[in-house]
């Protein structure tokens, strides 16, 4: 099978969009002194969160900078799926100070932070401002480079940010090209401490971003081909990354695959896994590369309805039976992935996360405040939504 799109002469044409300048490979940490200084940085405002620096990933990060006389104030006071409040603290912080760059290490929650903070201090008010698409009127001249230490999120070259909204048990997505980082520093070196449960939950979501903007209406050529490396990727390496993390091959392969997935739905955008995501995470706090494991198999069986065709590509890179029917390979996309996120470990019901039956409604309901509901290839009803996780449960 391959990817087809309809060209019909000049008629044929799209848009793709990457601010971020990308260095991709193993030990490409260790040169970030030396080219900061080259940049003519002399303050950095280091953003993380207290499992990286535990696990001594900023220490990694920040080993040269003293004999390179940088200096750095540390900002970790960052939860998992961080808060609003969280983000307009971290502004003022780094408002307070003099600060001529930022860099974010960690996972999707240090990054997220960064560009918040980023877009709050060139911006003012509170980051839930900007929730929604292109509110962010200033671009932040101040640099932010990002450093990712999970293979999963895609974060160091979006243009999105996610935050909790706990008092309306919701996540708002900030979308503009100002959120996006200067430049993303990916170093596979820096995943090799990952635990195995944190390497299976956010490559499970590294996955569904190349499923779900395959998926995506808002697909376009460049967007098909990065999701589809992307999941191929994925599925190469995510079992051997989970089950020996220091498999340098697996790792390398994932964070390649994650990058590539985030460059993806930087432009093709997401779909149904990650509304009804966000409403799960909202009402019940399951870390978010957790609910998308249990969506994923559920949402793949929802769209293939609709886009047969791309769920059968689907299953082939996941290693579907060749020579089998269209009709077959898209039903049996679903059922791989399930397969997937049982080896890798990850759960599989919703009672499983302790999600309470009479929270089902009413994330049904919210799943419809995201965004990205209306990129997805099929439209549900809210009745629908309520039956696939009456399904998960």
């Amino acid at each position: 099978m391959s990817v087809n799109h309809a060209v019909s002469g000049t008629d044929f044409q799209f848009t793709f969009h990457l601010p971020t300048l990308i260095e991709f490979g193993c030990g490409k940490a260790k040169t970030l002194g030396e080219r900061l200084v080259q940049q003519g940085v002399k303050r950095v405002f280091l953003v993380g969160d207290k499992g990286v620096e535990q696990a001594g990933l900023l220490a990694h990060v920040t080993q040269s900078w003293s004999a390179a006389g940088l200096s750095f104030q540390l900002f970790t006071d960052v939860e998992p799926d961080p808060s609003i409040e969280t983000i307009d603290r971290g502004a003022a912080v780094f408002q307070a100070g003099a600060y001529d760059c930022i860099v974010a290490v960690g996972g999707g929650s240090p990054l997220d932070t960064a560009k918040g903070i980023r877009v709050v201090a060139a911006n003012g008010g509170s980051i839930g401002d900007y929730a929604g698409v292109n509110r962010v009127a200033v671009a932040p001249q101040v640099p932010l480079i990002a450093i990712p230490t999970t293979s999963g999120t895609g974060s160091e070259v979006t243009m999105f940010g996610v935050y909790s909204d706990w008092q309306n048990h919701v996540k708002v997505t900030v979308t503009s090209p100002h959120m996006a980082p200067s430049m993303a520093l990916v170093d596979p070196e820096l995943t090799r401490s990952l635990p195995a449960a944190m390497t299976a939950a956010s490559g499970i979501d590294a996955l569904a971003h190349g499923v779900e903007t395959y998926f995506s209406l808002r697909a376009r050529p460049a967007s098909d081909v990065l999701a589809l490396e992307a999941i191929s990727l994925v599925n190469a390496h995510l079992r051997r990354a989970v089950r020996d993390g220091s498999d340098m091959e697996a790792r390398v392969g994932m964070a390649h695959g994650s990058l590539l997935a985030g460059m993806a739905f930087n432009n093709g955008f997401l779909g149904l896994a990650h509304a009804i995501g966000s409403a799960l995470s909202g009402h019940c706090h399951v870390p978010h590369g957790i609910a998308i494991g249990l969506l994923l198999p559920h949402v793949v069986q929802f769209n293939a309805q609709a886009r047969p065709d791309k769920a059968a590509k689907i299953a082939e890179l996941l290693g579907a039976k060749a020579g089998s029917s269209e009709q077959l390979a898209a039903e049996e996309a679903a059922s791989l992935i399930a397969q997937l996120v049982r080896e890798i470990g990850l759960p599989t019901r919703l009672q499983e996360v302790g999600v309470p039956a009479e929270k089902l409604a009413d994330i049904a309901k919210d799943s419809f405040k995201s965004g990205m509901m209306k990129f997805n290839p099929r439209t549900p009803s809210e009745a629908e939504v309520r039956e696939l996780l009456e399904r998960m449960y």
